[in-house]
């Protein structure tokens, strides 16, 4: 009998339909996290949970069926407005392609306004249970830059003269971070991504086959169930410092695809309807830094329409060149208020990148009327309800 191929494998999984079957049983069994421990269970967060699930399996979909030929990448955007996972950084565009370590490509640009643009290989995604370790990366600030703003990147395991953004054979996804100042003011860099071919080599997209469909539809469900229970943990384990921001394990960061140049503080946060979170800290020198609000999920919360994050422009300092963010649900009438948008609890994140120091920033829980009527009367507060 002739044995059976990786192709002839996939035949038969479509073919008798165990492909679509699993597909959808493993995204019911995704709904799990939705009940994991820490969980908030009342009925508003659940729904925000279950609309998570739905943009998980957006992202994924587009990502590993439409988006996931690495002969033919195509940069495009997984995580945006309406798509949102592990604490997505507000201020950033994300884009993203599939790429193979076993092939050579080249990135081509126009530089433009955006303050911060950095480029990034990675091995695997979250729905494999490895995480997505970096295997290369290279800033704006490497490179060298044509006098018309145009730059042209060579990603490859082997290495090159100049901007060269490395991988290793295991390199599946290419991550692209824009991060603004101001998005209003500031135009992000245009990029192209193309595989480097011979001469004599047609430089064509693959065809699809029974093999593709067959690890598109794994690779979504598994992101969708990976990615959902693997912030679920991570947000339990932000309640043992609630209202507080720790800094984050650097390790377990760049494993779950952080950016290896960024300090980040991860937390979780709970007010009352009367209560305020003050954060405050002086901002060290540093490329950018930001903070912002998320719901349990780890989702931004809606900054295309609230006020949920702030940053190194866009933050009023105090004389002394502090910063002084108040998170609560309604505007006290003072800088920096981050919204809640009806959230009465969630996750949170502060950002230094390219930082010299790492400061610690400081937080307290004070009651909303005494913080508006200290600091209008420009009195020291009294920290009641101290929860930092």
């Amino acid at each position: 009998m002739r044995g059976q191929t990786a192709d002839s494998i996939a035949e038969q999984r479509i073919l008798s339909g165990q492909s679509w079957e699993e597909f959808c049983d493993t995204l019911k069994a995704a709904g799990a996290s939705l009940s994991f421990p820490g969980t908030p269970q009342d009925a508003f967060n659940q729904a925000e949970g279950y609309r998570y699930l739905t943009r998980l399996t957006r992202a994924g979909l587009m990502a590993f069926m439409e988006h996931s030929d690495p002969k033919a990448p195509t940069l495009h955007r997984v995580v945006h407005e309406t798509v949102k996972m592990g604490a997505d950084n507000p201020d950033n565009y994300y884009q993203t392609a599939s790429i193979c370590g076993e092939y050579d490509y080249r990135i081509t640009g126009t530089r433009n306004t955006v303050k911060y643009l950095g480029f990034g290989t990675q091995i695997g995604h979250y729905g494999q249970g490895g995480g997505m370790p970096p295997s290369g990366y290279l800033e704006a600030s490497e490179l060298q830059i044509e006098d018309d703003g145009t730059f042209e990147i060579i990603v490859s395991a082997k290495p090159q003269p100049k901007n060269w953004l490395p991988m290793v054979p295991e390199s599946g996804n290419l991550i692209v971070r824009q991060t603004f100042l101001d998005r209003e003011s500031e135009t992000p860099a245009d990029l192209h991504i193309e595989r480097i071919t011979t001469p004599n080599e047609p430089n064509e997209p693959s065809r699809v086959t029974p093999g593709r469909v067959d690890a598109g539809l794994k690779s979504t469900s598994t992101l969708v169930a990976g990615a959902s229970l693997l912030f679920a943990k991570w947000a339990r384990d932000f309640q043992q410092h609630s209202n507080q921001l720790p800094m984050f394990d650097q390790n377990v960061s760049n494993a779950a695809g952080g950016d290896p140049n960024i300090v980040y503080y991860h937390s979780h946060w709970a007010l009352a309807p009367d209560e305020a979170l003050v954060i405050e800290v002086t901002p060290p020198t540093c490329e950018h830094w930001n903070f912002q609000l998320n719901n349990y999920w780890m989702e931004s919360l809606d900054y295309a329409h609230y006020r949920i994050h702030t940053n190194k422009h866009l933050a009023h300092y105090e004389p002394d060149s502090r910063v002084r963010i108040i998170v609560a649900h309604n505007d006290p009438g003072l800088p920096n208020w981050i919204n809640t948008t009806g959230h009465s609890s969630g996750t949170m994140c502060f950002r230094w990148i390219r930082a010299e120091q790492h400061p610690q920033p400081d937080t307290r829980v004070v009651k909303l009327s005494q913080l508006q009527a200290a600091i209008k009367q420009k009195q020291p507060v009294s920290f009641e309800n101290d929860h930092g």
